[in-house]
């Protein structure tokens, strides 16, 4: 059964691919390399809760602080131990394809960044298919949300040394959505000083031909809207921060899918005027990338360390 839309060579290479390989390629749990499917996805759940646990236990903290009105928007803020509302703040936003994780068990980074005086703040956000469609979809609701959570830290810690989004694969794409963002009608323009986007999807058309769409109900409109790699590309304005920074990151057992998808989206945003540098991190899939934030010496936590240390 070939894909929707699979067009003659020189179109995008993803329409090359059959259904079956489509769905095989964006089914990340199908390439770990260490563990089984399911173990693998047992192991990153339970890694990530006992960092949420620890850092709820070792580090001063506000939870489940309302960023809206609406039941599901609450943000965790840790912080390090010299307190300072003038600290750089990280937030983080979690994967698992739009419809799974949470911020309850998502805090990987929190004392590794905390130790070295780094706020971190980890975002909660409606869920599909619980979302609401106030929208026209419910990507559309999540990227308002996340918009959302950013201004509502930057009217919170106004003199924060500077705003930076680190996302993981479905939080990934919503951390780039906000290059384009227009903060006008949220009355503050927020302090961002990077993006850390790990194992992300920044095309979502793909993702509307696999069973993932299932309770997203993705129209191919809805996909185009929510896509960074498109947007960007049809955009005309320049970065309004030449000097923020992007890393673009994927594990070297990532799919060949999430691997294209990075290096595409970096390369565009080298063309589109941004600070930005691509880094497939050695012998990691698409799991490991994201629970080996909680070691301090993991090439990653020193990669997102050192951007945000060199400027202060």
């Amino acid at each position: 059964m070939e894909v929707p839309g699979r067009g003659p060579p020189g179109e995008a290479s993803w329409k090359k691919l059959s259904k079956e390989e489509l769905e095989n390629q964006y089914s990340p749990s199908r390439w770990v390399i260490r563990q089984g499917a399911e173990e693998a996805l047992r192991t990153y759940s339970h890694i990530g809760d006992e960092a949420t646990k620890k850092a709820r236990a070792t580090r001063r903290s506000l939870l489940h602080v309302p960023y809206g009105d609406g039941e599901g928007e609450k943000l965790d803020i840790y912080f390090p131990g010299e307190v300072s509302a003038a600290s750089p703040f990280c937030l983080f936003f979690h994967g698992g394809y739009w419809q799974s994780g949470s911020k309850d068990t998502s805090a990987f980074m929190v004392n590794p960044l905390t130790a070295q005086g780094v706020a971190v703040v980890v975002m909660a956000y409606d869920l599909a298919p619980k979302a609401p469609a106030l929208r026209a979809g419910t990507l559309d609701q999540m990227v308002d949300q996340v918009t959302r959570s950013i201004a509502f830290v930057q009217k919170q810690y106004p003199y924060n040394e500077g705003i930076y989004l680190c996302g993981h694969s479905a939080g990934a794409h919503l951390a780039s959505m906000m290059f384009l963002t227009n903060w006008t009608k949220h009355g503050v323009t927020p302090n961002l000083k990077g993006f850390f986007l790990v194992s992300g999807i920044y095309d979502l058309e793909p993702i509307v031909y696999t069973t993932h769409n299932a309770p997203l109900r993705m129209t191919l409109e809805d996909a185009q809207r929510n896509s960074p790699q498109l947007l960007l590309e049809a955009a005309l304005t320049q970065p309004s921060d030449p000097a923020c920074h992007v890393l673009v990151t994927v594990g070297q057992h990532d799919s060949p899918e999430f691997h294209r998808q990075s290096r595409e989206f970096y390369q565009t945003l080298c063309r589109r005027g941004w600070n930005a540098s691509f880094e497939e991190i050695h012998d990691v899939d698409h799991f490991e990338i994201i629970w080996n934030l909680t070691q301090k010496d993991f090439v990653l936590t020193q990669m997102i360390l050192k951007t945000i240390l060199q400027e202060h």
